[in-house]
């Protein structure tokens, strides 16, 4: 049997797994970023598992200059510094493969791939079968019957191996080895390597197949005609540096014993110490066994009366890495998500614990929970469904917890559920305790629960404890999933969704409730004993005001206004999709015309060499990583000035997304049984603190454009009596600015009335405030509103228009001017310095981890998030706060007005018309004074037919 041998190209696997975290990075309890280290040793562990090489080993660059930065200076150089943490990662990185007896290839002046290289023509001679582990393309030029490119899986997609076959599919050539001329012709803007001027991937591979190599293509550039051939004849050695620079050597002086990279059983005394360090827990326990401990700072309570097992893969004795990996649980590989988390030691199943969970099926037996039920200050609340859009879901059981490891589970039977408020259905007789002011629910995303409950006619009342929510105030950048959350606190993993439906084909309605009975009530269970978990930490953290008054009593307004839903005129969206279609048939005819010939607008590729190698409508266009040209919209802005074509280009998409986005999708969304679109508020997707609507999003409806305009047309009353309502904070985050900062100058301009842009402008421009033109003003405002984003003079130009000195001297005569706005900026990033956060009026905090870092540009970045994020987030809080008295007092008075959406500062409201002199002024009220600043808050407010109209 053949040696097979892994060699992993490092820096690229490094790369691709502190990325693929970047929106969200795996941090530890102390903050550490380990993104790459941890999306790396996964990579190993699989390879090792489920690849079973005999021999292995890791392939690093260096910092040392390269022959190809020798001959060619611009080499990689557009390439962006490397992040600061992954920087401080990459020690740790052959920590780990040494703690994994894991052999590692560097060599000075040598990259990754040239060792690789080097070492699968060795391995070759040898009989070896070599898989190189990367996502590199260049590495087809490599691959022989007996060499491999191995894709580590990625997100849903599996592992995948190129032979021969794949790479001579993928560059249409006939032999692996062309791929380099294929390269030397198209370039690789990843690596700056310039390659032929006007030369794409498909011509590059139509001359190669047809010529067989760069060599002889040059040879016989006699035959070619236009443009390719005047490039190819004016970049004859650019071509042939660019295929030097793609060819990954095979001479590295690296002398590398094959035998030494034979994989060997893991060292346990670096390994342990380097998974607890990094708090890698779910991976320690997958190698050495449930006893497997991690440390953490801040342990959270440990579940009580639950011994883990005393057999387990620890008990197995060791040969090699490979071997033991073997011996894992299959229900524990392949976890992606974020590892770092305040886990405690031992990480326990149903089948461990002693629990007592009750499944509740006769009337009897109902009417002695509800008993319970009504008896208590508290209780836990989970429901299960057949969908999770609580619209179209039917209520399958419901979970209640009461103490911890206790539970029941009430099977709802499909019959008497048809009838919702049939006297005597299993569900009706929960109203009394579900509908109870006085009884506190707690659960887990309980606004789920409250809109499936409400859809089956049932509103639940008292006050809310979801641990989902307090722990996106406590750790706002963790994951917040009940599964998560159980293994983080409790030290319990719960049952997965997966044992009881399978492949997926089933739904909660298909298991049987003796199988749905622990799942459900596990569920109630541990979010139960979370709300102890997290009840303490929510004070530690100073989140108690945040979570009580704000984020917790909007969940009954949020379910309120998903469950109205807003009435959407199709029949106006249907024209106006038949209009927008004409205006892109028109502007694709004069796009093609201005080009010259007939081609695809919504391809990328043939636009940029429509617009850049064909009309050379710029000089030095920009490329992509992928070494296409340019053609996002902040490049086609740019050059829109000076070409028409680029202005039609524009146009079109405009009324490309209006179609596909709002157009054509709104009507999709009208639910057919109320005739209304129903959108999805969340409350733990922001870093703000603001809401975020999904399925559809309706914060994104355009209002700057005339024709985005049309969009809100179509957002009408429910009925002949009732008018849109909107109501609008004005400038409300100038007004926290000044409120913040307390300038005088600014807080004496908002309680005069007066306009804030001409007042800014007036003082900036040394003017009085009826000289101030128009001009002026607009400059102030960009100012206004840019210091609010931390705006540089450079970025002022760009806005602007001027030169950089110009606005440099606009920005400082502001703070001069307004000195206060200085003072809180500098206050805000010191305070966010000594303490790694920052926080809003109602002390909501934004963790800024970045905020010490040595690079100037990450640091500069978290100081703008630190001098934004009390602004926004008091906002965001603001409107809240507003959203709940409203929603309170409308119920009180029992009116018919209703509140349908939030949109960024922005509430839009059915306006019962009757009561239009007492709804408007209560509006305006609670919005005003939901919190108390120093400045006035100004409510902007009208009424219409549609929403433009109100707006």
């Amino acid at each position: 049997m053949a040696q097979k041998l892994f060699l992993l190209d490092g820096m690229a696997l490094v790369y691709r797994a502190h990325f693929a975290f970047v929106n969200r990075p795996i941090l530890t309890s102390k903050g550490v970023n380990t993104s790459a280290l941890y999306g790396f040793t996964q990579t190993l562990l699989d390879i090792l598992k489920n690849q079973q090489p005999t021999h292995m080993a890791v392939a690093f660059d260096t910092a040392a200059p390269t022959q190809r930065h020798t001959e060619f200076a611009d080499y990689k150089a557009h390439r962006e510094e490397m992040p600061e943490d992954l920087s401080v990662a990459l020690p740790h990185v052959r920590r780990m493969a040494d703690a994994l007896n894991i052999a590692t290839l560097i060599c000075d002046g040598y990259e990754a791939d040239d060792l690789i290289g080097t070492v699968v023509e060795r391995a070759e001679k040898e009989g070896y079968q070599s898989y190189m582990v990367t996502f590199d393309k260049d590495f087809g030029q490599l691959v022989t019957p007996n060499t491999f490119i191995f894709r580590p899986p990625r997100a849903r997609e599996p592992a995948e191996i190129l032979g021969p076959a794949q790479i001579q599919a993928r560059w249409g050539v006939e032999r692996p080895e062309q791929v380099v001329d294929v390269l030397a012709l198209m370039g690789d803007a990843s690596d700056n390597i310039p390659g032929v001027p006007g030369i794409g991937e498909k011509t590059a591979m139509k001359l190669i197949a047809q010529y067989g190599s760069l060599d002889n293509l040059l040879a016989h550039t006699g035959e070619l005609t236009g443009r390719v051939k005047q490039n190819l004849e004016t970049n004859r050695e650019q071509a042939l540096l660019s295929r030097r620079l793609a060819t990954i050597r095979r001479d590295a002086p690296c002398p590398v014993d094959l035998a030494a990279l034979k994989v060997r059983p893991l060292d346990e005394e670096k390994l342990k110490p380097l998974l607890i360090e990094f708090e890698f827990n779910s991976i320690g326990r997958r190698i050495f066994g449930p006893d497997f401990k991690a440390g953490r700072g801040g342990e959270g309570p440990k579940s009580e009366g639950r011994s883990p097992k005393a057999e387990g893969p620890a008990a197995i004795p060791r040969a090699s890495a490979a071997e033991q990996l073997v011996l894992m649980s299959e229900g524990t590989t392949g976890q992606s998500q974020a590892e770092s988390r305040p886990v405690s030691a031992n990480l326990r199943t149903i089948a461990d614990t002693a629990h007592d969970y009750h499944l509740v099926s006769t009337a009897e037996e109902r009417a002695a929970l509800i008993q319970t039920l009504a008896k208590l200050d508290s209780f836990c609340l989970h429901a299960e469904t057949t969908s999770l859009d609580p619209k179209q879901a039917r209520l399958v059981g419901l979970a209640f917890s009461v103490a911890s490891h206790t539970g029941y589970y009430v099977p709802l039977p499909p019959d008497e559920l048809q009838e919702r408020r049939a006297p005597h259905s299993a569900l009706e007789a929960f109203r009394p305790v579900l509908e109870s002011e006085r009884i506190v629910k707690v659960g887990h995303n309980l606004k789920f629960a409250l809109s499936v409950l409400k859809w089956h006619g049932i509103s639940v009342r008292g006050k809310l404890f979801d641990v989902m929510v307090a722990h996106s105030l406590i750790e706002p950048e963790m994951r917040h999933s009940l599964e998560y959350l159980s293994e983080a606190y409790l030290g319990y993993t719960p049952i997965p969704i997966s044992k009881l439906l399978g492949d997926g084909a089933r739904t909660m309605a298909d298991v049987p409730p003796t199988q749905a009975a622990d799942y459900s009530t596990e569920h109630a269970d541990v979010a139960w004993q979370l709300r102890a978990a997290l009840e303490p930490l929510l004070l530690q953290k100073g989140q108690e005001r945040v979570f009580y008054e704000v984020e917790s009593p909007l969940i009954p307004a949020l379910v309120d206004m998903e469950f109205e839903g807003v009435k959407v005129d199709a029949a106006a969206l249907a024209d106006f999709a038949a209009q927008l279609a004409k205006e892109m048939d028109l502007a694709e005819k004069t796009i093609c015309r201005l080009a010259g010939t007939v081609f695809n607008l919504n391809s990328p590729r043939q636009l940029g060499q429509i617009l850049f190698d064909v009309m050379k409508i710029c000089e030095a266009p920009r490329k992509t990583k992928t070494g296409q040209y340019a053609t996002d919209e902040q490049t086609l802005l740019a050059l829109a000035p000076d070409h028409e074509i680029v202005q039609r280009l524009l146009e079109y998409r405009t009324a490309s997304k209006l179609k596909s986005t709002y157009a054509d999708a709104l009507p999709q969304a009208i639910w057919p049984a109320t005739g209304r679109v129903h959108t999805t508020y969340n409350q733990v997707m922001t870093s703000t603190g603001r809401l975020n609507s999904q399925d559809p999003n309706l914060q994104n409806i355009p209002i700057r454009t005339e024709r985005g305009q049309e969009i809100r047309k179509a957002f009408v009353p429910r009925g002949p009596d009732y008018r849109l309502l909107s109501a609008d904070y004005s400038q409300i985050e100038l007004r926290i600015v000044a409120a913040l900062s307390r300038e005088p100058a600014l807080i004496e301009a908002f309680k005069a009335g007066a306009d804030i842009h001409t007042t800014t402008a007036a003082r900036v421009f040394g003017v009085a405030p009826g000289d101030v033109t128009p001009e002026m003003r607009r400059k102030a405002k960009m100012v206004n509103f840019g210091i609010i984003y931390g705006i540089s003079a450079f970025g002022l130009s760009q806005r602007l228009g001027l030169p950089r000195a110009e606005a440099g001297a606009i920005i400082d005569q502001y703070f001069k001017q307004f000195p206060g706005i200085r003072r809180y900026m500098d206050d805000t990033i010191a305070f966010a310095r000594e303490h790694g956060y920052v926080q809003t009026v109602t002390g909501r905090r934004r963790y800024l981890r970045d905020i010490r870092s040595a690079n100037n540009t990450i640091r500069n970045a978290a100081e703008r998030n630190a001098i934004n994020a009390p602004i926004q987030g008091t906002a965001a809080d603001m409107i809240k706060l507003a959203m709940i008295a409203i929603h309170g007092e409308v119920a009180r008075r029992n009116l018919k007005t209703r509140m349908l959406l939030q949109v960024h500062d922005e509430l839009v409201f059915d306006l019962y018309l009757p009561e239009q002199k007492e709804v408007l002024p209560l509006v305006e009220d609670k919005m005003q004074h939901a919190i108390r600043l120093e400045v006035p808050i100004a409510v902007e407010m009208g009424v219409g037919e549609n929403w433009l109209a109100a707006h």
